[in-house]
């Protein structure tokens, strides 16, 4: 698979077969995705492997937190602006009306927040769940160096054949996460990314993109 095959078929995978990932291929993906750029070679990422047992247990209590409603743990920081203008209002409103009703979510539904909380919580289904942290004392440009780490990783599991779903939603249950994985006080969680091989029979989601003209400008020629 090239490099524009992968780009082009990375998307954010809702539904996940149970199959299990080799554990070699994780490590073969995570070993490659080092070379990811970071400003001063910082290297910012501490990534923690979650699977078997541990996954599910992880599951089970953010499940039951979803379910019971639970607002979630204080923010460490705001998943959006507070004030969202168009034209990222507009896009956001779109994919999301589009992603969920795929999942067979209307909008509605009075069951809607519940069944989206407790879709995000059991990764939907993902066997493989990675958490990224960044130490506390890293900067805006550590984090900007994270998410090019993530996307690098995203890339390499697609040449794997795997499928990814970057979660955002775990921060709202970070000190659960923390208690399964071990993670320290000094650092923070960034997000999960589900991995895992796609659910088969279930119709592929593939969210639009605006056209080149909205995002970039040439400059000089």
């Amino acid at each position: 698979m090239d490099v524009y095959e992968a780009v082009d078929s990375r998307r954010a995978v809702r539904a996940f077969s149970d199959e299990p990932v080799p554990k070699e291929m994780l490590e073969r993906v995570l070993t490659a995705a080092a070379r990811a750029p970071s400003s001063g070679n910082l290297q910012p990422w501490h990534v923690y492997v979650v699977t078997g047992e541990p996954l599910a247990e992880l599951k089970r209590r953010a499940t039951a937190r979803a379910l019971a409603e639970d607002p979630g743990d204080e923010r460490e920081y705001p998943m959006y602006p507070a004030d969202l203008t168009s034209p990222y209002l507009d896009r956001f409103s779109a994919a999301a009306a589009q992603r969920y009703a795929a999942l067979g979510i209307e909008r509605d539904d009075p069951e809607r927040p519940r069944k989206i909380a407790t879709l995000n919580s059991e990764a939907f289904g993902a066997p493989v769940v990675l958490f990224c942290y960044l130490d506390r004392a890293m900067g805006p440009g550590q984090w900007g160096d994270a998410g090019m780490y993530l996307q690098t990783v995203m890339l390499l599991l697609r040449a794997e054949g795997l499928h990814s779903c970057p979660q955002v939603m775990w921060t709202m249950y970070r000190e659960t996460v923390a208690r399964t994985v071990g993670a320290g006080e000094g650092l923070a969680l960034f997000c999960g990314v589900a991995v895992g091989y796609e659910k088969e029979g279930v119709p592929p989601l593939r969210t639009g993109r605006a056209d080149l003209a909205e995002t970039v400008r040439f400059v000089g020629g």
